[in-house]
């Protein structure tokens, strides 16, 4: 388990991290989320230990941050960095050695992740001969490399198309499956919506909110609704007790009202004036949730 215990990280006397305290339960997927400059990516680091923390502890299993606790620790940092002339398998090798594997055993494993991937004929392909998304995935199976039981990724999709994005989500899945702790930082609610079990929203580098992922959705109450119907969009839209509206299609729209005890009386009302055909009740989306909760900053962009 790692526990973050009141840390604050400043650069040019700005706070990046203000008074963080979490404790990372094992095994599954948390996302790390948060917009641009939230302080995602200096958390991340700092229990890397490649930044030390201004003050706090960061503790693994109730012990300070140790070399072998990282020798058991898979990173892939938001920078990606592959030496362009060398290898693919040779890439993978000098993965495996940094983590203290032999070379015939890195070489084995680095084929029988080459080979899952469809890379296997690509073994020999220097580094620089590959698509930006083959690259990725490569410095990806260099974080894997050693069986690490704790998995950091900063950013893992950032730049990836849809269809290595589904790769690389497999395979996290996949680890999630074979009991390993995953963290990952993203600015994609999408992605962590289909991930996560646990969620942390940093801002302006607090934590706003966090807890299990199905917890989080629902606590935010049940005054979502999707309504399909056929009649005068205007009697919906201009609704005063309607807080949110979102036209999805003709005669399908999703809306938030203000109050959730509202629910029963807008949907008879509506039926009067409309013919409704579905009326349902939905857990807000991790997206309105992080929109709410940090007030309206986009989620785009990169981290801080």
């Amino acid at each position: 388990m790692i526990e973050l215990n009141r840390i604050c990280k400043a650069f040019d006397g700005t706070l990046a991290v203000d008074d963080v305290s979490y404790k990372f339960k094992p095994g599954g997927i948390t996302g790390f989320l948060g917009p641009n400059g939230a302080g995602k990516s200096t958390t991340i680091r700092m229990i890397m230990n490649i930044l030390i923390p201004d003050s706090g502890t960061i503790q693994v299993d109730g012990q300070p941050l140790s070399e072998s606790f990282r020798n058991n620790l898979g990173y892939l940092p938001e920078e990606r960095g592959l030496y362009k002339k060398m290898k693919v398998i040779d890439h993978l090798i000098f993965f495996g050695s940094l983590k203290g594997m032999s070379r015939s055993d890195a070489r084995r494993k680095g084929m029988r992740w080459l080979e899952r991937l469809d890379l296997g004929k690509r073994a020999t392909s220097k580094v620089e001969d590959l698509s930006k998304g083959m690259q990725q995935k490569i410095q990806f199976l260099g974080t894997l490399m050693h069986d690490p039981e704790l998995i950091l990724l900063d950013e893992p999709f950032s730049g990836l198309d849809p269809i290595n994005t589904e790769v690389l989500q497999k395979i996290m899945l996949d680890l999630k499956g074979s009991r390993r702790t995953v963290i990952f930082s993203t600015h994609m609610m999408d992605q962590a919506e289909q991930l996560c079990d646990n969620i942390i929203l940093i801002d302006k580098g607090r934590i706003v909110l966090n807890g299990e992922l199905a917890t989080v959705r629902s606590s935010f109450g049940r005054k979502q609704l999707r309504v399909k119907f056929t009649g005068d969009t205007a009697v919906v839209k201009n609704d005063r007790r309607v807080a949110h509206f979102e036209k999805k299609a003709e005669g399908e729209v999703e809306l938030q009202l203000h109050d959730e005890k509202d629910v029963p009386e807008v949907a008879r009302d509506w039926s009067e004036r409309l013919a409704l055909h579905h009326f349902e009740v939905i857990t807000p989306s991790l997206h309105n949730i992080f929109i709410k909760t940090v007030g309206g900053q986009g989620p785009e962009g990169g981290t801080a």
